[in-house]
């Protein structure tokens, strides 16, 4: 079973999420994340359309030549060339002329797996998940897309892992239907979760945590900020799952600022340790581009919480799980 660290970094950034980094700003991140302990980096062919998985690869080379960092990236999209020449698509900036497609049968699996391998500059990928699979991403399309993963691709998935080429199976997901309907018919070793379980929004995902806790699937949770407000502020919020935040969510930031404040912790700390006091996720992976954002994780990961803080923002915000870890 692979052992994976508290906190590791989502590579999206790097990929040009939102705005153009510099390889040089892309390579740094990632030194400063393995000098500061980080050593899980998730990734997917899908950010910045090769390029993140390329940078990242460049990194590692460089700074963690013996391979010791895990890696995780995605399957379920393939990159094929395209004649846009737009600055921005699908949310990332000057990215490779490259046009992710959806598939996820068996060949499609391999062929991305093998791919990624290539960007990654590694022989080998520890975590591999079915990327975006479920109606919030596929619409109409989802059931089609389900039926090709259950058909084939979930096969390709678990003869890698039982031949050892990768070491767990799981999806990357932002929705939690999808993770119920694939755990009815199917074994997973770990669910990736962005934006559902945080300090911000814990409802949907409750009953998951339940479902995990008992088949001993684990849970890695992505976007801890919800994509940025929980870092942002109630006063400068921009992004809030990757939308402009509605006025009802920046009223609930404003009010998990104030019980924050009144106990000195910044509101990014509370996000950032929220899903970690829950014995069911084994890993926290922020988006990290730069090395301010880097030391910051590492600050907000250690700063001291006290429970009647916790206590505080459970009884104000949101229901408290029987397996929630107080």
């Amino acid at each position: 079973m692979i052992t994976l660290p508290p906190i590791g970094m989502g590579c999206a950034g790097i990929g040009n999420l939102y705005r153009r980094v510099d390889d040089h700003v892309a390579t740094e991140t990632v030194a400063a994340a393995l000098d500061a302990g980080i050593r899980y980096f998730d990734v997917a062919p899908h950010y910045g359309f090769g390029l993140a998985e390329t940078r990242l690869g460049v990194a590692l080379a460089e700074h963690d030549p013996e391979g010791h960092a895990l890696i995780s990236t995605k399957v379920g999209r393939l990159l094929e060339p395209t004649d846009s020449d737009a600055t921005e698509r699908h949310g990332f900036v000057d990215a490779p002329a490259l046009e992710p497609v959806f598939d996820y049968m068996h060949d499609a699996v391999l062929r991305s797996h093998a791919e990624s391998l290539g960007r990654l500059k590694r022989d080998r990928i520890d975590l591999l998940f079915a990327h975006d699979l479920g109606v919030e991403t596929h619409g109409d399309a989802a059931a089609r897309h389900m039926a090709d993963f259950l058909d084939g691709g979930y096969r390709a998935l678990r003869d890698l892992r039982d031949t050892g080429a990768i070491g767990a199976i799981g999806i990357g997901v932002n929705e939690v239907a999808v993770c119920h309907a694939l755990l009815d018919s199917a074994e997973l070793d770990i669910i990736l979760l962005a934006g559902r379980y945080t300090l911000l929004e814990q409802d949907d995902a409750l009953s998951l945590i339940e479902r995990c806790a008992a088949s001993g699937t684990r849970l890695v949770v992505g976007g801890p900020y919800n994509s940025g407000i929980l870092v942002e502020g109630s006063r400068s919020a921009r992004h809030f799952n990757y939308a402009p935040p509605p006025p009802h969510v920046v009223t609930r930031v404003a009010a998990l600022e104030d019980a924050c404040a009144a106990f000195d912790v910044p509101l990014p700390a509370a996000a950032l340790q929220f899903p970690r006091r829950n014995p069911v996720v084994a890993s926290t992976i922020p988006g990290l581009v730069g090395r301010d954002q880097v030391e910051a994780t590492v600050r907000f990961a250690e700063w001291p919480i006290p429970d009647a803080l916790w206590d505080r923002l459970t009884a104000t915000l949101s229901p408290v799980s029987d397996v929630f870890a107080s």
